[in-house]
Protein backbone atom coordinates (compact mmCIF):
# COMPACT_ATOMS: atom_id res chain seq x y z
CA UNK A 1 0.00 0.00 0.00
CA UNK A 2 1.34 3.43 -0.95
CA UNK A 3 1.80 5.66 2.13
CA UNK A 4 -0.44 8.73 2.27
CA UNK A 5 2.64 10.95 2.20
CA UNK A 6 3.37 9.65 -1.32
CA UNK A 7 -0.18 9.91 -2.63
CA UNK A 8 0.43 13.44 -3.88
CA UNK A 9 3.16 12.25 -6.21
CA UNK A 10 1.77 11.90 -9.72
CA UNK A 11 3.04 10.25 -12.88
CA UNK A 12 5.28 7.21 -12.87
CA UNK A 13 6.33 5.62 -9.55
CA UNK A 14 9.03 7.53 -7.72
CA UNK A 15 11.42 6.93 -4.85
CA UNK A 16 11.59 9.21 -1.86
CA UNK A 17 15.05 9.46 -0.33
CA UNK A 18 15.88 10.90 3.08
CA UNK A 19 19.61 11.21 3.67
CA UNK A 20 21.60 8.36 2.10
CA UNK A 21 22.87 10.60 -0.68
CA UNK A 22 25.04 7.84 -2.15
CA UNK A 23 21.87 5.81 -2.79
CA UNK A 24 20.15 8.87 -4.20
CA UNK A 25 23.02 9.59 -6.57
CA UNK A 26 22.92 5.98 -7.78
CA UNK A 27 19.22 6.39 -8.58
CA UNK A 28 19.96 9.63 -10.42
CA UNK A 29 22.60 7.84 -12.50
CA UNK A 30 19.96 5.32 -13.55
CA UNK A 31 17.46 8.10 -14.33
CA UNK A 32 15.08 6.79 -11.67
CA UNK A 33 12.63 9.55 -10.69
CA UNK A 34 12.97 10.41 -7.01
CA UNK A 35 12.13 13.10 -4.51
CA UNK A 36 14.75 14.02 -1.92
CA UNK A 37 13.43 15.18 1.43
CA UNK A 38 15.30 16.65 4.38
CA UNK A 39 13.98 14.38 7.12
CA UNK A 40 15.54 13.35 10.39
CA UNK A 41 14.21 11.04 13.08
CA UNK A 42 13.10 12.70 16.33
CA UNK A 43 15.65 12.89 19.11
CA UNK A 44 15.87 9.46 20.78
CA UNK A 45 13.25 8.79 23.42
CA UNK A 46 11.20 11.93 22.78
CA UNK A 47 8.30 10.56 20.72
CA UNK A 48 5.83 10.10 23.56
CA UNK A 49 6.69 13.44 25.16
CA UNK A 50 6.28 15.23 21.83
CA UNK A 51 2.90 13.58 21.35
CA UNK A 52 1.67 14.67 24.78
CA UNK A 53 2.81 18.26 24.31
CA UNK A 54 1.34 18.50 20.82
CA UNK A 55 -1.97 17.16 22.15
CA UNK A 56 -2.17 19.86 24.84
CA UNK A 57 -5.18 21.96 23.77
CA UNK A 58 -3.58 25.08 25.22
CA UNK A 59 -0.37 24.85 23.20
CA UNK A 60 -1.29 26.55 19.92
CA UNK A 61 -2.95 29.58 21.51
CA UNK A 62 -0.28 29.75 24.23
CA UNK A 63 2.53 29.83 21.68
CA UNK A 64 0.72 32.46 19.63
CA UNK A 65 0.44 34.61 22.76
CA UNK A 66 4.04 34.12 23.89
CA UNK A 67 5.49 34.63 20.43
CA UNK A 68 3.34 37.69 19.84
CA UNK A 69 4.67 39.28 23.01
CA UNK A 70 8.27 38.50 22.13
CA UNK A 71 8.08 39.91 18.60
CA UNK A 72 5.99 42.97 19.49
CA UNK A 73 8.32 44.13 22.27
CA UNK A 74 9.79 47.61 21.74
CA UNK A 75 13.09 47.82 23.65
CA UNK A 76 14.31 51.32 24.47
CA UNK A 77 17.56 52.27 26.19
CA UNK A 78 16.34 54.54 28.99
CA UNK A 79 19.33 54.92 31.26
CA UNK A 80 22.55 53.68 32.83
CA UNK A 81 22.63 52.91 36.56
CA UNK A 82 24.80 51.09 39.09
CA UNK A 83 23.77 47.48 39.70
CA UNK A 84 23.30 48.03 43.42
CA UNK A 85 20.56 50.54 42.68
CA UNK A 86 19.12 49.13 39.47
CA UNK A 87 18.89 45.50 40.64
CA UNK A 88 18.61 46.04 44.39
CA UNK A 89 21.87 44.13 44.64
CA UNK A 90 23.24 44.18 48.20
CA UNK A 91 26.93 44.27 49.10
CA UNK A 92 28.49 40.82 49.06
CA UNK A 93 26.11 39.46 46.39
CA UNK A 94 27.43 38.85 42.89
CA UNK A 95 25.53 37.81 39.77
CA UNK A 96 26.87 35.42 37.13
CA UNK A 97 25.86 34.16 33.70
CA UNK A 98 23.91 30.98 33.05
CA UNK A 99 22.01 28.61 35.31
CA UNK A 100 22.70 28.58 39.08
CA UNK A 101 26.14 27.31 40.08
CA UNK A 102 28.38 27.42 43.14
CA UNK A 103 32.09 28.03 43.53
CA UNK A 104 32.84 24.31 43.75
CA UNK A 105 31.64 23.67 40.17
CA UNK A 106 32.56 27.05 38.70
CA UNK A 107 34.84 27.05 35.66
CA UNK A 108 38.17 28.86 35.48
CA UNK A 109 36.91 32.02 33.73
CA UNK A 110 33.93 32.32 36.08
CA UNK A 111 36.21 31.93 39.10
CA UNK A 112 38.60 34.52 37.69
CA UNK A 113 35.79 37.02 37.11
CA UNK A 114 34.39 36.47 40.62
CA UNK A 115 37.83 37.03 42.11
CA UNK A 116 38.21 40.22 40.07
CA UNK A 117 34.82 41.49 41.24
CA UNK A 118 35.77 40.86 44.87
CA UNK A 119 38.95 42.88 44.37
CA UNK A 120 37.03 45.64 42.60
CA UNK A 121 34.53 45.89 45.45
CA UNK A 122 37.29 46.03 48.06
CA UNK A 123 36.16 42.81 49.73
CA UNK A 124 39.63 41.27 49.50
CA UNK A 125 43.21 42.47 49.28
CA UNK A 126 44.42 39.76 46.91
CA UNK A 127 43.25 36.84 44.79
CA UNK A 128 43.89 34.24 47.51
CA UNK A 129 41.74 36.11 50.03
CA UNK A 130 39.00 36.61 47.43
CA UNK A 131 39.02 32.89 46.62
CA UNK A 132 38.61 32.01 50.30
CA UNK A 133 35.63 34.34 50.63
CA UNK A 134 33.99 32.72 47.61
CA UNK A 135 34.85 29.18 48.66
CA UNK A 136 33.32 29.66 52.11
CA UNK A 137 30.15 31.23 50.72
CA UNK A 138 30.69 34.63 52.30
CA UNK A 139 30.00 36.11 48.86
CA UNK A 140 26.55 35.07 47.65
CA UNK A 141 26.17 33.98 43.99
CA UNK A 142 22.98 34.32 41.91
CA UNK A 143 22.22 33.98 38.19
CA UNK A 144 21.78 37.25 36.28
CA UNK A 145 18.52 35.98 34.79
CA UNK A 146 17.01 35.68 38.27
CA UNK A 147 17.16 39.47 38.66
CA UNK A 148 16.03 40.44 35.17
CA UNK A 149 19.56 40.88 33.89
CA UNK A 150 22.06 39.28 31.53
CA UNK A 151 25.84 39.26 31.47
CA UNK A 152 28.25 38.35 28.65
CA UNK A 153 30.70 35.44 29.09
CA UNK A 154 31.26 34.97 32.86
CA UNK A 155 28.57 37.62 33.29
CA UNK A 156 29.76 38.65 36.73
CA UNK A 157 27.98 41.72 38.10
CA UNK A 158 28.85 43.33 41.43
CA UNK A 159 26.99 46.21 43.10
CA UNK A 160 29.26 49.05 41.90
CA UNK A 161 29.17 48.07 38.21
CA UNK A 162 27.14 50.19 35.80
CA UNK A 163 24.29 48.63 33.83
CA UNK A 164 22.38 49.49 30.67
CA UNK A 165 18.70 49.83 31.57
CA UNK A 166 16.32 48.81 28.77
CA UNK A 167 12.56 49.16 29.00
CA UNK A 168 9.94 47.54 26.79
CA UNK A 169 7.71 50.40 25.61
CA UNK A 170 5.04 47.89 24.56
CA UNK A 171 4.71 45.57 27.56
CA UNK A 172 6.43 47.56 30.30
CA UNK A 173 9.19 45.15 31.30
CA UNK A 174 12.75 46.19 32.19
CA UNK A 175 16.07 44.40 31.70
CA UNK A 176 19.69 45.24 32.47
CA UNK A 177 23.14 44.35 31.21
CA UNK A 178 26.62 45.47 32.25
CA UNK A 179 28.73 47.79 30.09
CA UNK A 180 31.18 46.22 27.63
CA UNK A 181 34.87 46.39 28.56
CA UNK A 182 36.31 45.57 25.14
CA UNK A 183 38.14 42.45 23.93
CA UNK A 184 41.11 40.43 25.14
CA UNK A 185 42.09 40.39 28.81
CA UNK A 186 38.87 41.59 30.41
CA UNK A 187 36.87 40.58 33.47
CA UNK A 188 34.10 38.82 31.56
CA UNK A 189 36.69 36.38 30.15
CA UNK A 190 38.08 35.73 33.62
CA UNK A 191 41.05 38.11 33.70
CA UNK A 192 41.59 40.20 36.85
CA UNK A 193 45.05 41.77 36.70
CA UNK A 194 45.83 45.41 37.50
CA UNK A 195 45.01 46.62 33.99
CA UNK A 196 41.58 44.94 34.08
CA UNK A 197 40.77 46.56 37.43
CA UNK A 198 42.06 49.95 36.28
CA UNK A 199 39.72 49.87 33.30
CA UNK A 200 36.74 48.86 35.46
CA UNK A 201 37.44 51.72 37.87
CA UNK A 202 37.57 54.15 34.94
CA UNK A 203 34.23 52.79 33.75
CA UNK A 204 32.86 53.40 37.25
CA UNK A 205 34.23 56.91 37.61
CA UNK A 206 33.91 58.23 34.03
CA UNK A 207 32.04 56.06 31.54
CA UNK A 208 28.97 55.23 33.62
CA UNK A 209 28.27 58.77 34.86
CA UNK A 210 28.87 60.24 31.38
CA UNK A 211 26.42 57.84 29.72
CA UNK A 212 23.86 58.41 32.48
CA UNK A 213 24.01 62.17 31.99
CA UNK A 214 23.78 61.85 28.22
CA UNK A 215 20.71 59.59 28.24
CA UNK A 216 19.03 61.79 30.84
CA UNK A 217 19.43 64.70 28.44
CA UNK A 218 18.62 62.98 25.15
CA UNK A 219 15.81 60.71 26.31
CA UNK A 220 15.21 57.04 25.45
CA UNK A 221 16.93 55.46 22.45
CA UNK A 222 14.90 53.06 20.27
CA UNK A 223 17.13 49.96 20.26
CA UNK A 224 14.76 47.88 18.14
CA UNK A 225 14.97 50.33 15.25
CA UNK A 226 18.73 50.64 15.62
CA UNK A 227 19.20 46.86 15.65
CA UNK A 228 16.98 46.41 12.60
CA UNK A 229 19.13 48.95 10.75
CA UNK A 230 22.36 47.27 11.90
CA UNK A 231 21.17 43.93 10.51
CA UNK A 232 20.84 45.58 7.12
CA UNK A 233 24.40 46.92 7.49
CA UNK A 234 26.05 43.53 8.09
CA UNK A 235 25.72 42.85 11.82
CA UNK A 236 24.06 39.87 13.47
CA UNK A 237 24.12 41.53 16.94
CA UNK A 238 26.06 38.87 18.82
CA UNK A 239 29.62 38.57 17.57
CA UNK A 240 29.43 41.30 14.96
CA UNK A 241 28.30 44.70 16.28
CA UNK A 242 30.40 47.11 14.25
CA UNK A 243 27.48 48.82 12.52
CA UNK A 244 25.35 48.93 15.67
CA UNK A 245 28.18 50.42 17.72
CA UNK A 246 28.75 53.07 15.04
CA UNK A 247 25.05 53.91 15.03
CA UNK A 248 25.09 54.17 18.82
CA UNK A 249 28.06 56.55 18.73
CA UNK A 250 26.19 58.73 16.23
CA UNK A 251 23.16 58.85 18.54
CA UNK A 252 25.17 59.69 21.67
CA UNK A 253 28.00 61.89 20.41
CA UNK A 254 26.31 65.29 20.52
CA UNK A 255 24.73 64.59 23.88
CA UNK A 256 28.07 63.50 25.32
CA UNK A 257 29.77 66.67 24.17
CA UNK A 258 27.00 68.77 25.71
CA UNK A 259 26.56 66.94 29.02
CA UNK A 260 30.06 65.60 29.72
CA UNK A 261 32.44 67.92 27.86
CA UNK A 262 35.43 67.10 30.07
CA UNK A 263 35.23 63.39 29.30
CA UNK A 264 33.46 63.27 25.92
CA UNK A 265 36.62 62.64 23.91
CA UNK A 266 37.86 59.74 26.02
CA UNK A 267 34.38 58.17 26.22
CA UNK A 268 33.90 58.40 22.46
CA UNK A 269 37.41 57.07 21.90
CA UNK A 270 36.69 54.09 24.17
CA UNK A 271 33.28 53.28 22.67
CA UNK A 272 34.35 53.93 19.08
CA UNK A 273 37.42 51.72 19.54
CA UNK A 274 35.37 48.76 20.76
CA UNK A 275 33.31 47.20 17.99
CA UNK A 276 31.47 45.07 20.55
CA UNK A 277 30.32 47.89 22.79
CA UNK A 278 26.75 47.64 21.53
CA UNK A 279 26.52 43.90 22.30
CA UNK A 280 25.54 44.48 25.92
CA UNK A 281 22.74 46.86 24.96
CA UNK A 282 21.53 44.29 22.41
CA UNK A 283 21.56 41.61 25.10
CA UNK A 284 19.37 43.71 27.39
CA UNK A 285 17.04 44.43 24.45
CA UNK A 286 16.73 40.72 23.69
CA UNK A 287 16.25 39.91 27.38
CA UNK A 288 13.36 42.34 27.80
CA UNK A 289 11.80 40.97 24.59
CA UNK A 290 12.12 37.34 25.68
CA UNK A 291 10.86 38.12 29.18
CA UNK A 292 7.65 39.50 27.68
CA UNK A 293 6.91 35.94 26.52
CA UNK A 294 7.36 34.30 29.93
CA UNK A 295 4.82 32.45 32.05
CA UNK A 296 2.23 31.54 29.42
CA UNK A 297 0.74 28.19 30.57
CA UNK A 298 1.07 25.52 27.91
CA UNK A 299 3.65 27.39 25.82
CA UNK A 300 6.65 25.41 24.54
CA UNK A 301 8.54 28.57 23.54
CA UNK A 302 12.13 28.91 24.79
CA UNK A 303 12.58 32.22 26.64
CA UNK A 304 16.20 31.87 27.79
CA UNK A 305 19.33 30.01 26.73
CA UNK A 306 22.40 30.59 28.89
CA UNK A 307 25.72 29.04 29.92
CA UNK A 308 27.88 29.32 33.03
CA UNK A 309 31.02 27.64 31.68
CA UNK A 310 29.96 24.26 33.08
CA UNK A 311 26.27 23.88 32.19
CA UNK A 312 24.10 25.01 29.29
CA UNK A 313 20.54 25.77 30.41
CA UNK A 314 17.19 26.71 28.91
CA UNK A 315 13.98 28.12 30.32
CA UNK A 316 10.57 27.65 28.69
CA UNK A 317 7.60 30.01 28.82
CA UNK A 318 5.13 27.45 30.18
CA UNK A 319 7.49 26.20 32.90
CA UNK A 320 8.22 29.35 34.89
CA UNK A 321 11.77 29.96 36.08
CA UNK A 322 12.90 26.31 36.06
CA UNK A 323 16.26 25.60 34.44
CA UNK A 324 16.84 22.53 32.27
CA UNK A 325 20.51 21.85 31.76
CA UNK A 326 23.13 19.74 30.06
CA UNK A 327 26.92 19.91 29.83
CA UNK A 328 28.30 22.95 28.01
CA UNK A 329 30.51 22.07 25.02
CA UNK A 330 33.79 23.59 23.91
CA UNK A 331 33.25 25.86 20.86
CA UNK A 332 34.81 25.01 17.51
CA UNK A 333 36.38 28.05 15.92
CA UNK A 334 39.39 30.29 15.40
CA UNK A 335 42.01 30.83 18.09
CA UNK A 336 44.16 33.83 18.93
CA UNK A 337 47.94 33.59 18.69
CA UNK A 338 49.31 30.30 19.99
CA UNK A 339 46.09 29.29 21.76
CA UNK A 340 44.25 26.15 20.72
CA UNK A 341 41.38 23.86 21.75
CA UNK A 342 43.27 22.62 24.82
CA UNK A 343 43.24 26.17 26.18
CA UNK A 344 39.48 26.64 25.71
CA UNK A 345 36.83 26.56 28.40
CA UNK A 346 33.40 25.10 27.68
CA UNK A 347 30.83 27.58 26.42
CA UNK A 348 29.95 30.43 28.77
CA UNK A 349 27.71 33.50 28.92
CA UNK A 350 24.17 34.90 28.77
CA UNK A 351 24.75 36.30 25.27
CA UNK A 352 22.72 33.41 23.81
CA UNK A 353 19.74 35.59 24.71
CA UNK A 354 20.40 37.09 21.26
CA UNK A 355 19.75 33.72 19.58
CA UNK A 356 16.71 33.27 21.83
CA UNK A 357 15.25 36.45 20.33
CA UNK A 358 16.14 35.63 16.71
CA UNK A 359 19.55 37.28 16.34
CA UNK A 360 23.17 36.14 16.68
CA UNK A 361 23.71 32.72 15.16
CA UNK A 362 20.13 32.74 13.88
CA UNK A 363 20.86 35.86 11.80
CA UNK A 364 24.30 34.98 10.42
CA UNK A 365 22.96 35.18 6.86
CA UNK A 366 22.79 38.95 7.44
CA UNK A 367 26.47 39.10 8.44
CA UNK A 368 28.70 37.30 5.93
CA UNK A 369 31.79 38.92 7.46
CA UNK A 370 31.12 37.03 10.70
CA UNK A 371 32.94 34.01 9.29
CA UNK A 372 36.22 35.93 9.60
CA UNK A 373 35.65 36.03 13.36
CA UNK A 374 34.15 32.61 14.11
CA UNK A 375 35.45 30.57 11.17
CA UNK A 376 33.69 28.72 8.35
CA UNK A 377 32.43 29.90 4.97
CA UNK A 378 29.84 32.46 3.96
CA UNK A 379 27.61 29.72 2.54
CA UNK A 380 27.70 27.95 5.90
CA UNK A 381 26.54 31.11 7.67
CA UNK A 382 23.54 31.32 5.35
CA UNK A 383 22.84 27.60 5.77
CA UNK A 384 22.88 28.02 9.55
CA UNK A 385 20.18 30.69 9.40
CA UNK A 386 18.04 28.63 7.02
CA UNK A 387 18.28 25.62 9.34
CA UNK A 388 16.93 27.70 12.23
CA UNK A 389 13.61 28.22 10.45
CA UNK A 390 13.01 24.49 11.09
CA UNK A 391 12.95 24.89 14.89
CA UNK A 392 11.31 28.30 15.26
CA UNK A 393 7.70 29.36 15.18
CA UNK A 394 7.90 32.52 13.08
CA UNK A 395 9.89 35.09 11.16
CA UNK A 396 10.59 38.28 13.03
CA UNK A 397 8.48 41.19 11.74
CA UNK A 398 11.18 43.80 12.48
CA UNK A 399 14.56 42.04 12.19
CA UNK A 400 15.02 41.25 8.49
CA UNK A 401 17.81 39.80 6.35
CA UNK A 402 18.58 41.57 3.05
CA UNK A 403 20.37 38.55 1.55
CA UNK A 404 17.25 36.41 2.01
CA UNK A 405 14.96 38.88 0.28
CA UNK A 406 14.35 40.75 3.56
CA UNK A 407 12.91 37.63 5.13
CA UNK A 408 12.44 38.00 8.89
CA UNK A 409 15.00 36.27 11.09
CA UNK A 410 13.91 32.91 12.52
CA UNK A 411 12.49 33.57 15.98
CA UNK A 412 10.80 31.57 18.69
CA UNK A 413 12.63 28.31 19.42
CA UNK A 414 10.07 25.58 20.16
CA UNK A 415 11.30 22.61 22.19
CA UNK A 416 8.90 20.31 20.34
CA UNK A 417 10.41 21.31 16.99
CA UNK A 418 13.92 20.74 18.34
CA UNK A 419 12.89 17.24 19.43
CA UNK A 420 11.02 16.39 16.22
CA UNK A 421 13.76 17.56 13.84
CA UNK A 422 16.89 16.83 15.84
CA UNK A 423 18.12 20.29 14.83
CA UNK A 424 19.80 22.19 17.66
CA UNK A 425 20.16 25.98 17.89
CA UNK A 426 23.19 27.57 16.23
CA UNK A 427 25.25 29.69 18.62
CA UNK A 428 28.26 31.84 17.75
CA UNK A 429 30.39 32.86 20.68
CA UNK A 430 33.66 34.08 22.09
CA UNK A 431 35.95 31.47 23.64
CA UNK A 432 37.36 32.01 27.13
CA UNK A 433 40.57 30.46 28.38
CA UNK A 434 39.92 27.59 30.78
CA UNK A 435 42.50 28.83 33.29
CA UNK A 436 41.38 31.71 35.52
CA UNK A 437 43.06 34.96 34.51
CA UNK A 438 43.76 34.00 30.88
CA UNK A 439 41.10 36.06 29.09
CA UNK A 440 39.82 35.50 25.57
CA UNK A 441 41.50 32.80 23.46
CA UNK A 442 39.27 32.74 20.36
CA UNK A 443 35.77 32.72 18.88
CA UNK A 444 33.65 30.14 17.11
CA UNK A 445 30.44 28.13 16.93
CA UNK A 446 29.04 25.76 19.53
CA UNK A 447 26.23 23.21 19.67
CA UNK A 448 24.03 23.14 22.79
CA UNK A 449 23.37 19.80 24.51
CA UNK A 450 20.20 18.09 23.31
CA UNK A 451 19.46 17.02 26.89
CA UNK A 452 18.61 20.59 27.93
CA UNK A 453 15.77 20.64 25.41
CA UNK A 454 14.58 17.06 25.89
CA UNK A 455 14.38 17.48 29.67
CA UNK A 456 12.32 20.65 29.20
CA UNK A 457 10.08 18.76 26.79
CA UNK A 458 9.60 15.96 29.34
CA UNK A 459 8.59 18.52 31.97
CA UNK A 460 6.08 20.07 29.57
CA UNK A 461 4.66 16.64 28.85
CA UNK A 462 4.06 16.03 32.56
CA UNK A 463 2.03 19.21 32.99
CA UNK A 464 0.24 19.07 29.64
CA UNK A 465 -3.55 18.97 29.87
CA UNK A 466 -3.97 16.87 26.73
CA UNK A 467 -7.68 16.18 27.18
CA UNK A 468 -7.23 12.56 26.10
CA UNK A 469 -4.59 9.95 25.30
CA UNK A 470 -1.55 11.14 23.35
CA UNK A 471 -1.52 10.57 19.62
CA UNK A 472 1.38 9.00 17.77
CA UNK A 473 4.05 11.16 16.17
CA UNK A 474 5.44 10.22 12.78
Amino acid sequence: MIPASLAALTGEPRVVTAGAEVFGEALDAQAVPRRAVDWRPPLPGTGEDVARVLADPRRHRANETALGRMTSARPHLVGVRRAGEALDLPPGTFLHAGPPIGWERASGPLRGALVGAALLEGLAENAEEASRLLETGRIRLEPCHGRGAVGPMAGVVSPSMWMFEVRDAEHGGTAHCSLNEGLGRVLRYGAYDAEVLRRLRWMDEVLGPALRATLAATGPLDLGALMAQALQMGDELHNRNRAATSLLVRELACGLVETAPLHAAEVLRFVGGNDHFFLNAAMAACKVSADAARDVPGSSLVVAMARNGTDFGVQVSGLGGRWFTGPAAVPDGLYLGAYGPRDANPDIGDSTITETAGLGGFAMAAAPAIVRFVGGEVAAATAATLAMYEITLAEHPVYRIPGLGFRGTPVGVDVTLVARTGVLPVVNTGIAGRVAGTGQVGAGLVTPPASAFTSALAALAKVADAGGPPTSVA
